[in-house]
């Protein structure tokens, strides 16, 4: 039994009907908005290789974005109660995706996290923190495919 259990509700919409409904498949758009209480909508589609729209977030890209947040998030905590001051972190996730005739799945998703931490900070203890980060990241624990990390880690002058 879960010591605690978390609900996440959000509202998807529709928005690529362009008057013919779904009476085709080139009748449509993927377009659709996907929105939470208090928070700014944000707009989605398809990947562009499956009629999206390029310019809008696609559920893949989500999937990767979410890993990386998640990691980020669990990695900062992790270096706080460490004693390691990180004073910038980026990373440039990517995943990779199958696709078969009858659907599609993830392989891997791979983290590259540039973090940078004060001097006097340990960076052996920065650098290995990121395995318990992915351990106690959420989605990483909740995906069925691999989840890699790539870190590296810099002092600041």
């Amino acid at each position: 039994m879960p010591l605690r259990q978390h609900r996440y509700s959000i509202a998807l919409a529709w928005t690529g009907n362009t008057g013919a409904g779904t009476a085709g498949y080139r009748s449509y758009e993927r377009s659709h908005l996907i929105t939470a209480a208090g928070k700014p909508p944000l707009a989605g589609s398809s990947d562009a290789a499956f009629r999206g729209d390029a310019a809008r977030w696609n559920p893949e890209e989500l999937l990767v974005a979410s890993l990386a947040a998640c990691h980020q998030l669990a990695y900062l905590h992790l270096c706080a109660d460490a004693g390691v001051t990180v004073t910038a972190y980026e990373d440039h996730a990517e995943g990779i995706m199958d696709e078969s005739s009858d659907g599609g799945s993830f392989r891997e998703v791979t983290l590259h996290p540039l973090v940078t931490i004060a001097a006097g900070s340990d960076p052996v203890l920065a650098q290995s923190l990121h395995e318990r980060a992915h351990a106690l990241c959420f989605i990483a624990q909740s995906v069925r495919f691999p989840v890699r990390h790539q870190p590296r880690t810099q002092t600041e002058a």
